[in-house]
């Protein structure tokens, strides 16, 4: 922790060398915020929400799909009565005829009316209904894991880009710094070049570097405007409204109020997504081991039938068969099991088994990668924490040198590469410094999201 303090100090009281020009009706945002504004505002976490929501509405689909059947009908019918005994099989499109069988085709018609209420509950699953539940469930919980996942990247994403705006403006206010730097070399030069003390080609090539000093800066604010595009991107606010600066409340300079640390949290969304995963995989291995096997149905039917044929076989009127006249019931037990499923289930059950072992697989590798991330992060953590004990020393030796070295160019001891020199070796420390700070703050924000932190650290970056 004393280290923390120490290196927090440190970028509180460098930063206050770089100042930043406030821009007129721009707003100030935190990180908090544009994570935020990004969570409401990407299209895909819509998408990831609505799939999530359809998800558990199949909860209520799979419990539902268990219910019995129950099918009311009522048929009313007009044709002749002719049959002939004997069996044979229906294909779905021979008529049925119930009657007794007569020795001439007989060609006048008949009025039949039959109503049915056949209904149909399938008693023992022996587990499948369960399986069936707990598979929706677990597709539930993947698809919520998903959208998760999505925001945690997402908030990521942000974070990254939030700390590389950080970056470049920094560079930029050192670039601005570095071109002023030159243009007093070069009013230095251009004076002494009149007065005939020094050779005119110092002047030009002060004049070529003061022109590089102003291409570099050029090339810093043209990324951060793309960066802002970016970030404008993703968080659905107006680049000409964005300003990431974490100011001070007289909007003088840029300064890092509080040094954010390393942030653990309870569990990393992303190792979240693939856990759910796996199991969604377990239960559709267990849904197909309980879909092969016996089903034990109770069925009940009852109709009444009406018809203008009497039990004698005579014709009547064709009123007669309006009526209902004869009324049955049944009840039965029906076992089912195809024999074949023995096969079946050993097929299913082995391409099922090597889609949960394959998301085992996922899994393991994104332990392996976010582990990954949490080593580099600490390896940059701590070459920052060294490098921000030389900084000081760093840049008081590079500006010490430099105003000696201007002095001396002055008093005509040094020529104007040695003054050059002297003048990279600043700008270079002041960049150095630049990098330093990056470094530490990605580190933090990429330890943390390994972590699961992500939100407590997003939370720790104040305006």
């Amino acid at each position: 922790m004393v280290v923390y303090k120490y290196a927090a100090f440190l970028v509180y009281f460098f930063t206050g060398l770089y100042s930043f020009p406030a821009r007129a009706q721009q707003n100030v945002y935190s990180l908090a915020e544009l994570s935020d504004s990004a969570l409401h505002h990407m299209p895909l976490l819509l998408q990831k929400q609505a799939l999530a929501d359809a998800a558990r509405s199949g909860i209520k689909d799979a419990r539902h799909s268990f219910l019995p059947s129950a099918l009311l009908s009522d048929e009313l019918t007009l044709g002749t009565d002719n049959s002939l005994p004997g069996s044979y099989l229906t294909y779905g499109i021979i008529p049925s005829t119930s009657s007794s069988s007569r020795p001439t085709n007989e060609y006048q018609s008949a009025l039949g009316n039959i109503a049915i209420f056949q209904s149909q509950y399938e008693l023992l699953d022996f587990g499948l209904r369960k399986a069936m539940v707990d598979k929706a469930r677990a597709y539930s919980d993947f698809a919520q894991a998903d959208l998760e996942k999505q925001k945690y990247l997402l908030q990521w994403q942000v974070g990254k880009l939030y700390f590389e705006i950080l970056k470049n403006q920094f560079q930029l206010s050192i670039e601005k710094e570095n071109v002023s730097r030159y243009e007093s070399i070069y009013r230095v030069i251009k004076s002494l070049t009149n007065s005939g003390i020094k050779a005119g080609a110092d002047s030009s090539l002060a004049l070529a570097e003061l022109s590089k000093s102003r291409i570099t800066h050029n090339q810093v604010d043209g990324q951060i405007q793309q960066l802002l595009q970016q970030l404008s991107y993703l968080t659905g606010i107006e680049k000409n409204s964005l300003m990431i600066e974490t100011t001070d409340s007289n909007r003088d300079s840029l300064r890092i109020r509080q040094m954010p640390g390393y942030a653990a949290g309870n569990s990393n969304p992303v190792l979240d997504y693939f856990q759910k995963e796996e199991q969604f995989y377990k239960q559709t291995e267990t849904l197909v081991g309980k879909s092969y096997l016996p089903k034990i149905f109770i069925s009940a039917t009852s109709w009444a039938r009406g018809s203008s044929i009497d039990y004698n076989g005579d014709f009547q009127s064709l009123g007669e068969g309006l009526g209902y006249q004869r009324f049955n019931y049944l009840i039965g037990a029906t076992f089912v099991y195809d024999l074949f499923n023995i096969v079946h289930r050993k097929d299913k059950l082995e391409i099922s088994h090597y889609q949960t072992l394959a998301s085992n697989y996922d899994l393991q590798q994104q332990e392996l990668s976010m582990q990954n991330i949490n080593n580099k992060a600490e390896e940059a953590i701590r070459t920052a924490l060294d490098n921000l004990l030389e900084i000081p020393i760093q840049i008081r030796s590079s500006e010490e040198t430099y105003n000696q070295k201007i002095a001396q160019y002055r008093a005509g001891i040094i020529n104007l590469i040695d003054l050059t020199n002297a003048s990279f070796v600043l700008y270079r420390a002041q960049s150095d410094y630049v990098q330093t700070i990056s470094d530490w703050l990605l580190a933090n924000l990429d330890k943390s999201a390994a972590n699961g932190g992500l939100n407590t650290f997003i939370q720790s970056i104040k305006k």
